[in-house]
């Protein structure tokens, strides 16, 4: 919201410093993005005339003038000369009063005017267009003046002063502030100052009553749910008044007309969007009535908007008709072309309404379609203001031009929405604040802020809110304005008086925490993608659907490419790898905790899962006297056993994955982990390089994925205790040929089981293969077995027998034979 200081003394006592204001905004919650100087630097800068315009010799779009700034500029013998200019701007004409910047000017930006020569012809200024002189954002054309404007006058005195513009960021919460009204009384409260705000009012109604010229009917009390309409006849079309002009200026928009420029100002002034439509563009019925329509856009329907662009249209859009099929209006973003105001215009009809807040964004965001209006009607108008801002604006139509305004206003309003009543304890409000607070100033600065407060029972306070605050509707925003305008940064520090509370973190909280250390300490680094994700995403990495629910999509995505909340964490470490990879990181070590969404069509909110990710690619760390290989799957592997440990989860077990289930893992270098009681946890493999290629990665990677949910159910803060050995143990080696089929973990699970109480320990150190000594299709492999007992020291003859019936049943079991 850019706040014209000028503007705003009118209204309410400020500071003659600017900066003594932003200050306190900043102190009281609204942030300022800038502070502008409009018009104080603008030296050497006239108004001035057109006095002749021919096409340059060597160019087909720039134009040769002369140009007349008075006596600003003479000859030897102290006669005015015009200036020999070259303009490439299209919109001006012979005789046109404009802006001129001289040799010497210096315009914002440090752009200094000097005597140039463009195409061969020499040019001793420039005419200026609002954003050269840092008036506006307009930069079609130079800037036309009215045909009355004095020649040769400093552009700064024709302004009538200089301006400072300060530029408010305003959260949509506060859709009040989006005026200058809204900006005087959030000054008022808190500088503690009186407003003075004088609105004009319609000085005659003559000519018919408006309800004998327009009919309003509103289809959908949601879309609109106020809808007034007055009628001004007789307009007179031409420039807007000096004040109106430069106040337009100031709001950051540029003059166009006079009819135009009311609706733009008033909204500016009050925040209530207003649109004018020639009358006489719209259908008349048999009655003599024009009838405007509100209601929802039909799918498909077209509307050429007054930027010229055909739009096409849903259900979900709001449309003005004048009865018959054609919009005329996409209501709250921006009018049609086909009843804009043009020069023919004589009689206006006026709209002050008020539209459903989520189709007005949700239009403007899918039609790309961003208007001042829209801005406001998407933070919520206020419904109650919309007859008496229609006529402010008749007023003005009626002093700026010369119009009639017909008596009435047809005001359509299905359901009045009250003013927020709300109970207010002082002794709350200091409660909560933490400072003791008197009643005076909280009852004083709400009444600034256009509060009603009335005293009730037991201290308290009964307090009205204004209709054009939505965020006043309980006890505690009330407490905040308070709290705001009386100034956190005076409020006294505390702790929070409790008993018996000991701060620290839960058991849960914590291993999240050793979760981040461990992946740290194995040489990962912690980053943080996206929870939007491309709808392809789990399709481009070829990641099955099932068990992660519906895609739980955005209203109003950003970008395209983000329109869906994430079903994984992997995609985004994916795309994280390859820009690291883009970028000359030759080795990337990467982890994520974070939430996934799953949604469901029977329910209103989606699961939230957390899952921990990571991700490896290219090479460890080098060392000066040698260059280690890249990461495999192993490592992956062994970053989740030493979570798996820190975390003290037992009997883990490593399952080779199934192709047809892990489609984004490369086959037979992928993995599921099963926990206690046979728990699936999650995953480790190699990504597979289709997956890669969709995601613009060019080296292998492996990943691994494991649920928080399970880590932290099965995780333990002790392991049960084991004396430490005192009875020395028999070691014991057995290599067994088995078919390739079988696993090292079967047969590791077939030892434990057959080996009973004396068998302490199994370490596999050997897989050997040989088609002729171990046989095709075979392998061998070596296990190291202890035999221990833990009350007597076990005699050659115990083992034998322990180990024979171990033997035995491993060979049944496993179709193997011991290798000699």
């Amino acid at each position: 919201m850019r706040v014209s200081y000028e503007w705003l003394k009118d209204m309410v006592d400020v500071p003659e410093d600017p900066k003594d204001l932003v200050n306190e905004y900043i102190r009281t919650g609204t942030e300022v993005e800038g502070v502008e100087r409009v018009g104080a630097d603008l030296d050497h800068v006239y108004t001035a005339q057109v006095v002749s315009k021919k096409p340059h010799p060597d160019s087909d779009h720039m134009w040769l003038c002369r140009v007349s700034v008075g006596d600003k500029n003479v000859d030897e013998n102290g006669n005015p000369v015009p200036l020999q200019i070259v303009c490439g701007a299209q919109n001006f004409n012979e005789g046109d009063h404009i802006v001129t910047a001289m040799i010497g000017a210096v315009l914002p930006g440090d752009v200094k005017i000097k005597k140039s020569k463009l195409r061969g012809v020499e040019s001793y200024g420039m005419n200026c267009s609002e954003r050269e002189l840092g008036l506006g954002n307009d930069h079609d054309g130079i800037i036309i003046l009215p045909p009355d404007a004095p020649v040769g006058m400093l552009y700064t005195d024709y302004l009538g002063s200089s301006d400072t513009v300060i530029d408010c960021e305003i959260t949509p919460n506060r859709p009040d502030c989006l005026s200058m009204v809204g900006m005087a009384v959030e000054t008022s409260a808190v500088l503690d100052e009186g407003t003075h705000i004088t609105l004009p009012s319609i000085k005659e109604e003559k000519g018919p009553d408006a309800h004998d010229l327009v009919d309003v009917q509103i289809d959908d009390a949601e879309l609109c749910p106020r809808y007034t309409a007055r009628v001004v006849r007789n307009v007179k079309i031409g420039p807007s008044p000096e004040w109106l002009a430069r106040r337009v200026i100031a709001a950051g928009s540029r003059p166009i007309n006079n009819v135009v420029d009311v609706t733009n100002y008033v909204m500016y002034l009050t925040g209530q969007p207003l649109h004018a439509f020639d009358l006489g563009k719209l259908q008349k019925r048999e009655d003599g009535k024009r009838h405007v329509v509100v209601r929802a856009a039909r799918d498909g329907e077209l509307l050429t908007t007054l930027d010229e662009k055909e739009r096409t249209l849903t259900p979900d859009m709001c449309v003005i008709t004048d009865g018959g099929e054609t919009p005329i209006a996409l209501a709250g973003v921006m009018g049609g072309l086909n009843s804009e105001i043009d020069e023919t215009t004589t009689d206006v009809l006026l709209e002050s309404a008020t539209f459903s807040a989520g189709h007005i964004s949700r239009t403007s965001r899918n039609l790309d379609l961003m208007s001042e209006a829209s801005i406001r009607y998407e933070r919520q108008v206020d419904g109650a203001g919309c007859a008496d801002v229609s006529n402010i604006a008749a007023a003005l139509f009626e002093e700026c031009c010369s119009a009639e305004v017909c008596p009435g206003i047809v005001d359509v309003y299905p359901g009045p929405v009250p003013a927020p009543v709300i109970t207010m304890r002082p002794a709350r409000v200091r409660a909560l604040a933490g400072a003791d607070i008197p009643d005076d100033f909280m009852v004083a600065r709400l009444k600034r802020l256009g509060c009603k407060v009335e005293p009730a029972e037991n201290g308290a306070y009964t307090v009205t809110a204004p209709t054009n605050r939505p965020d006043l509707t309980r006890e505690v925003d009330l407490i905040e304005e308070v709290v705001r305008l009386w100034g956190e940064g005076d409020i006294t520090p505390t702790l929070p008086a409790a008993r018996n509370h000991a701060g620290g973190l839960t058991v849960d909280q914590q291993r999240i925490r050793k979760i981040g250390r461990t992946l740290r300490a194995c040489g990962l680094s912690e980053t943080t993608t996206y929870c939007f994700a491309d709808a392809s995403d789990l399709s481009k990495l070829g990641m099955s659907e099932e068990g992660r629910g519906i895609p739980v999509k955005i209203i109003n995505p950003l970008v395209a490419d983000q329109a869906e909340m994430r079903r994984s964490i992997l995609p985004g470490l994916l795309r994280s790898v390859a820009y690291n990879l883009d970028h000359g990181v030759d080795a990337v070590a990467l982890y994520e905790i974070g939430r996934v969404f799953f949604g469901h069509e029977n329910k209103s909110q989606p699961d939230e899962p957390s899952f921990v990710c990571g991700v490896l690619s290219g090479h460890r760390d080098d060392e000066w006297c040698q260059k280690f290989e890249d990461y495999d799957f192993f490592d992956a592997k062994g970053v989740v056993e030493q979570l798996l440990s820190a975390l003290r989860v037992t009997k883990v077990r490593f399952k080779v994955a199934d192709p047809q289930t892990y489609g984004w893992l490369q086959p037979g270098r992928a993995a599921e982990v099963y926990g206690n009681k046979g728990e699936l946890m999650g995953w480790v493999g190699n990504i597979h390089p289709k997956a890669l290629k969709a995601f613009g990665v060019d080296a292998p990677v492996v990943a691994f994925e494991l649920s928080v949910e399970s880590l932290l159910r099965l995780a333990h803060r002790e392991l049960p205790y084991v004396d430490v050995p005192t009875l020395p143990g028999v070691d014991v080696d057995l290599a067994i040929v088995v078919d390739e089929s079988v696993t090292c973990e079967q047969l590791e699970q077939r030892i434990k089981s057959a080996g009973g109480k004396l068998l302490s320990d199994v370490r596999l150190f050997d897989v050997y293969r040989d088609p002729v000594r171990v046989g095709l299709g075979k392998k061998s492999m070596a296990f190291s077995l202890t035999y221990r007992s833990a009350d007597h020291t076990l005699t050659s003859e115990e083992v034998d027998r322990a180990h024979k019936k171990l033997v035995d049943k491993v060979c049944r079991a496993t179709g193997g034979e011991v290798r000699g």
